[in-house]
């Protein structure tokens, strides 16, 4: 057996990673604890982790066919609960249009009222390469028209063989979740020269209801079904790629547990391309996109079911196109200089045809988004300077010019005093000045020292801005029906959106000190304070309430701050040619928002949680043992009727074999079958349909999870 660290290092940083497990155990305990498994191996990265960004690559221990769920451990990230592949991103308590998503170059806006169908429901697990998620302050290079983070989601780069070779490769991956009897299979395949290649991927995945633990209750909408195929055609010629990918995404149905409504029909076109070429003077990155997508919503049969006079459509038709361009050019051995432009145009239509013989839902047309348009154009330019071996700085500037506008709108009738809210409303938004243009300027300035090869501090300040989105200023509807349908956050309340909104201006501080063993390899430990204060937040005041004691809500500009540590740290307690190498794993994160204005919490603030685990590896066997522990939810944004959840503790176990080219991992989620309600998962109202209990949404019971992988 052999420890790595010697000299008087090692007893300090034994205290530093035992205080951050102890606070993990004691923020997170609760009386009301309850015990859950983490399917992930949260701290155990397989890539290199840098300043404020996690890498990940899909591990066998990641049973989830929802890609959200890749980034599972890494410092500020969780993930508000929607459907079953469509969770949405959160960085350090800001989530969805907050956190700039990008996959594969393209920034995906969702298509939908309801935010169904977000960016990383769009690319299977199995098709990523790295997964990147970069909290707070984010160089202008990654992340414009975005407060809280970027998350980057890239496919695999085309394989390619070597001169006068063919290459055949691939690999087919099955899985199976005994837990609402989930399964899924995927699979790759490429054929290359050293010029030319061409890959295909597919994948399927299908769950029906979960159940929870404890009683084992079903959880109602909470199925789907999913189909993805994309191919790619690369050609490479010395240091120039060029590839292209066209796909196309299936989701005949997929049910939202916190949602009124469900997703019945999801179909994405996409036509995606890169070229990336490496000149003398210049590294040059150019992406190309173009997006279609069709989205229908209405009740599945747990809501009650739908038919030509029953239910209610919704449908929306989106269009996706732009444009993105890097070009770094180095200016000397220290100094580099990286500019770039983009383009994103994003349209839109959101219909609700009328239900026969409905006099609520009729006879016309229900126009929600009538040709809107979301345009934005961005520029920056970004220096990187290494002054020194142990120091570095980074400064950007960027400039986003962002163009909206909608046509006129219409109610499901003009007459009638049942639709007579709506058709107020109406005549308003289309009387009105409905064309916005906001100019944005982002700032961004970081340090990073390297006072030893053991100790390195960053930080920086960054000045973020976003601009609404389409819903949030052109969703027009007073009635209390057409409000409900308007939302994205789970919680049953009813939206309307707001012409005079302003754009958010976010102003973070954050400060990251890595410390670890000069070999990098026996521990380290990671602490990362942030505070953030945003000037014009778009949150929501009160103008009207339901029958069910939910409320009607607009979107206004308030002032707000959030502010938080997260921290994690692993240390080696073996490792020799007989027991192997093993390894304890822990991680914390704290994070607090507050509104200004009303003084009520920001809404979906995850509790204080942490992770402690035990990792073994031993020739080709891999063995795990993770306890999640989440403090019980008691800030909450009490305007939003936010639900307050007990604390609880996780347990998982599980282990990955591989023998030659087949890997098999098999994993217990909740050994111990406990209740618990998810922080970030809202009101359960598809129990509630049936049930008429209005409660939180509970999390996932017992599951025997298993996945084989062969490659060739």
């Amino acid at each position: 057996m052999m420890l790595p660290c010697s000299g008087g290092s090692l007893p300090l940083a034994r205290l530093v990673l035992g205080c951050t497990s102890v606070l993990a155990l004691l923020f997170s305990f609760d009386a009301h604890a309850a015990s859950d498994i983490s399917a992930a191996s949260p701290g155990d990265d397989d890539g290199p982790v840098e300043y404020l960004k996690v890498e990940g690559i899909r591990r066998t221990a990641i049973h989830s066919p929802d890609t959200a769920s890749l980034l599972k451990g890494a410092l500020g990230y969780s993930m508000y609960s929607a459907g079953g592949i469509s969770a949405l991103p959160v960085l350090n308590g800001m989530a969805d249009d907050r956190v700039a998503t990008i996959v594969d170059g393209v920034r995906i806006a969702s298509a939908c009222p309801n935010h169904m169908n977000p960016a990383m429901s769009y690319i299977d697990p199995d098709s990523v390469s790295t997964a990147e998620a970069v909290a707070g302050i984010t160089s202008v290079s990654i992340g414009g028209d975005s407060t809280g983070g970027t998350v980057k989601v890239e496919r695999r780069d085309p394989l390619f063989a070597k001169s006068g070779k063919i290459l055949v490769t691939g690999h087919v991956r099955g899985d199976y979740r005994s837990n609402g009897g989930g399964s899924g299979a995927s699979g790759t395949v490429t054929v290359a020269n050293d010029i030319f290649s061409l890959r295909y991927t597919g994948s399927y995945s299908h769950a029906s209801n979960y159940h929870t633990g404890g009683n084992g209750r079903q959880v109602r909408s909470t199925s789907y079904l999913s189909f993805n195929h994309a191919v790619t055609a690369g050609l490479k010629k010395d240091n120039h790629l060029l590839a292209l990918t066209f796909g196309q995404q299936d989701i005949p149905y997929e049910g939202f547990p916190n949602q009124y409504m469900d997703m019945t029909n999801n179909r994405s076109t996409f036509v995606n391309g890169k070229y990336r070429g490496e000149f003398s003077w210049a590294t040059l990155d150019v992406r190309g996109f173009w997006q279609r997508v069709d989205h229908v919503m209405n009740m599945m049969n747990d809501k009650g079911g739908h038919s030509a006079s029953t239910g209610m459509p919704m449908n929306t038709d989106a269009r996706t196109a732009g444009y993105a361009i890097d070009l770094t050019i180095p200016l000397s051995t220290r100094h580099s200089i990286k500019v770039g432009s983009s383009f994103d145009h994003n349209g839109l239509n959101d219909w609700w045809p009328p239900l026969t013989g409905s006099m609520m839902m009729g006879p016309g047309t229900f126009h929600n988004i009538n040709n809107g348009h979301r345009d934005r154009l961005g520029h920056y330019i970004e220096w990187n300077a290494q002054w020194t071996r142990r120091f570095s700085t980074q400064l950007g500037l960027r400039n986003d010019l962002v163009m909206m506008n909608t046509g006129k709108v219409a109610p499901y009738s003009w007459s009638g005093m049942m639709q007579m809210a709506d058709i107020m409303a109406a005549r308003r938004f289309n009387a009105a000045s409905r064309g916005r243009t906001d100019t944005n300027f982002d700032v961004t300035a970081t340090a990073r020292w390297h006072v030893l090869d053991s100790l390195m501090i960053e930080g920086g300040y960054a000045r973020k801005t976003r601009s609404p989105n389409l819903y949030e200023r052109y969703a027009w509807g007073r009635g209390t029906m057409a409000m409900r349908m308007i939302g994205w956050f789970g919680d049953g309340n009813g939206y309307v959106g707001n012409l005079n909104l302003h754009p958010e201006i976010a102003n973070t501080a954050s400060m990251t000190v890595t410390w670890h063993d000069p070999k990098g390899e026996g521990w380290s430990l990671r602490l990362q304070p942030f505070y953030t204060y945003t000037e014009g937040y778009i949150n929501v005041v009160r103008v009207g309430a339901q029958s069910n004691g939910l409320s009607l809500l607009q979107f206004v500009n308030h002032n707000a701050q959030s502010y938080g540590l997260n921290g994690s740290g692993q240390y080696r307690l073996w490792n020799s040619e007989r027991f192997g190498q093993g390894k304890v794993v822990s991680t914390f994160s704290w994070v607090r928002g507050q509104d200004f204005v009303t003084h009520s919490g920001l809404y979906h603030q995850m509790p204080v949680n942490g992770t402690i685990g035990l990792h073994e590896t031993w020739q080709n066997l891999t063995g795990r043992m993770d306890i999640t522990l989440v403090k019980k939810k008691s800030t909450v944004d009490w305007l939003r009727n936010e639900p307050r959840t007990p604390g609880y503790a996780l347990l998982g176990l599980g282990a990955s074999y591989r023998w030659r080219k087949l890997t098999l991992d098999a994993s217990i989620e909740n050994v111990m079958n406990q209740k618990y309600y998810l922080p970030l998962g809202g009101l359960s109202l598809g129990d509630y349909k049936q049930t008429g209990v209005l409660g939180p949404l509970a999390g996932l019971g017992r599951s025997f999870n298993l996945s084989l992988t062969a490659a060739f």
